[in-house]
């Protein structure tokens, strides 16, 4: 395994190559939530087509899910020691080459599993893509760049739905899976011609956790796999093997001197905790609403892909043009109560859509996705920038992988809900005009579920208390004025020895 060479280095950070950090980190961030939303408008299609009954063409999405979910944590970690840009590097070339294999298969097997390769490349992106802007910028401009990133995946959702019913309708669902590729290549050229710098954490490297990383991943794939079968018996079993290996994953980490899930930084950093529990809780409560919300509209409103998704772009659209805001604020003003506010105005829309019928107005609908939309934007930039200030420089490709995870964990709980409402209520069948009133029942359940979710996320949210976190823990002194992880870049094989020292940064932010 590669580790990171020790050097010191005074090498400049320029304004050129910060804005080509901003830029490629938003072009990453525009890619992969582009795939998900796209997909989820050209799921009836790539169900009618293959034949999938409900709970296989539910693995589409989870599968990314899953993915992700199982490889944010390992690379947000072996970003830290590699280098946080290698790794985005060979992310965003492995999603590349999945999305170019998926528009060329053929059958559900290949698909899930390719799906499941662009979730792993996901990982890799998600978990760095942060922590290179957290590196470069202070807390006087991270809110903002942060904001301008999640805004960036706001616009791929905004972009996904009525895009993907476009490119479903002109060229099939295979030709969806095409479009991404040539966005992929631009940024890598972004990244090789235009910023020379490498980040890692400074000081001795420390020891990769390999056995947590297997046994957390063992943990969580049985656990979601066991949804599947259940409410049989196989099904059970597996959900109580999936819990217990996650058991035994979290008694693993108290034991080790360097563990993939930073236990300690959870129990004794509140604000860390809490901000990502409230991450957490909220993706719990929200993902699942643009894949519950396309069946809705084209089972039960007989809408076609590209009419549903142009209703569906209004959620993210709103969240993107926010989101900037958002994160500027947080930079000003507590971001407990404005992450808090937002979770509340989400949770209003939620019970809200948990009275839809098939009657209901396509205005009102697009009113409730703009308030959502507001609500999402107040909650994630202000949580987003809580996080990654409440933790030392050394730490950033961690914060940022552990809170991707917090992110994809909640979204995969969020599908895991819909996926075991789909199993007990419709069952292994496609949905058709004779299914449509259990699928409205299951409709209704999941959103219910999910409102009651956010309002256990607003009490998580407040109970961060007040301000970015402990300046101390974060390393105050190197802010403002100092980077302490860059060093130029070299490939990850040719790299030994210990971790890089500070070098100083003479960039144009807020020093």
């Amino acid at each position: 395994m590669p580790s990171t060479e020790a050097r010191t280095n005074t090498l400049e950070i320029t304004p050129a190559a910060r804005r080509i950090a901003v830029l490629a980190s938003v072009l990453g961030s525009f890619l992969t939530p582009f795939m998900i939303s796209a997909v989820n408008v050209a799921l009836p299609t790539i169900g009618r087509e293959l034949g999938l009954d409900a709970v296989l063409l539910n693995w589409v999405p989870t599968a990314f899910l899953l993915a992700s979910s199982v490889f944010l944590l390992p690379f947000g970690r072996l970003a830290d020691l590699w280098g946080r840009k290698a790794v985005y590097q060979w992310g965003i070339a492995l999603f590349s080459a999945a999305s170019l294999l998926l528009g060329l298969v053929s059958g559900p097997l290949g698909l899930v599993a390719l799906r499941a390769v662009q979730g792993m490349a996901c990982g890799m992106i998600f978990s760095t893509g942060p922590a290179i802007l957290a590196s470069i910028f202070g807390p006087g401009e991270r809110g903002r760049v942060l904001g301008i990133n999640v805004a960036a995946v706001y616009c791929g959702l905004s972009a996904g739905p009525f895009l993907g019913g476009v490119l479903t309708v002109q060229f099939g669902w295979r030709g969806l899976f095409l479009a991404p590729v040539p966005l992929g290549a631009l940024t890598l050229l972004l990244l090789w011609r235009g910023l020379p710098q490498e980040w890692r954490a400074p000081g001795p490297p420390l020891p990769f956790d390999r056995g947590g990383t297997l046994l957390y991943a063992a943990g969580l794939v049985t656990l979601i796999v066991s949804l599947s079968f259940l409410p049989g018996p196989a099904g059970w079993g597996l959900l109580l093997a999936g819990l217990a290996g996650l058991a035994v994953f979290l008694w693993w980490e108290t034991r080790v001197p360097a563990p993939l899930l930073p236990v300690a930084l959870f129990r004794d950093n509140r604000v860390f905790a809490f901000a990502n529990l409230a991450s957490l809780i909220h993706y719990a409560a929200t993902y699942a609403n643009s894949f519950l919300l396309s069946l809705f509209l084209q089972k039960a409103r007989g809408l076609a892909p590209r009419e549903a998704g142009t209703v569906l772009v209004a959620q993210p659209l709103v969240q993107a043009l926010c989101s900037p805001v958002a994160g500027w604020l947080s930079d000003r003003w507590d971001p407990r109560f404005l992450a808090s506010g937002g979770m509340g105005l989400t949770m209003t829309g939620l019970a809200l859509l948990a009275s839809c019928t098939p009657e209901t107005s396509l205005v009102l609908l697009v009113l409730v996705l703009c308030l959502m939309g507001f609500g999402f934007a107040l909650f994630s930039s202000p949580n987003i920038n809580c996080v990654m200030g409440s933790v030392a420089p050394r730490d950033y490709g961690l914060a940022s992988g552990t809170q991707s995870t917090m992110r994809v964990l909640g979204q995969l709980t969020s599908m895991a809900v819909t996926m075991l409402l789909f199993a007990v209520l419709i069952g292994a069948v496609e949905i058709d005009a004779g299914r449509l009133p259990v699928f409205l029942q299951a409709f209704r359940m999941a959103y219910l579920i999910f409102a009651v979710l956010c309002a256990f996320g607003i009490l998580a949210s407040l109970a961060r208390g007040p301000g970015h976190g402990d300046p101390a823990r974060r390393g105050a002194d190197e802010w403002p004025g100092t980077l302490s992880d860059a060093t130029p870049a070299s490939p990850p094989s040719s790299s030994t020895g210990n971790a890089p020292e500070p070098a100083t940064s003479s960039g144009d932010g807020d020093e």
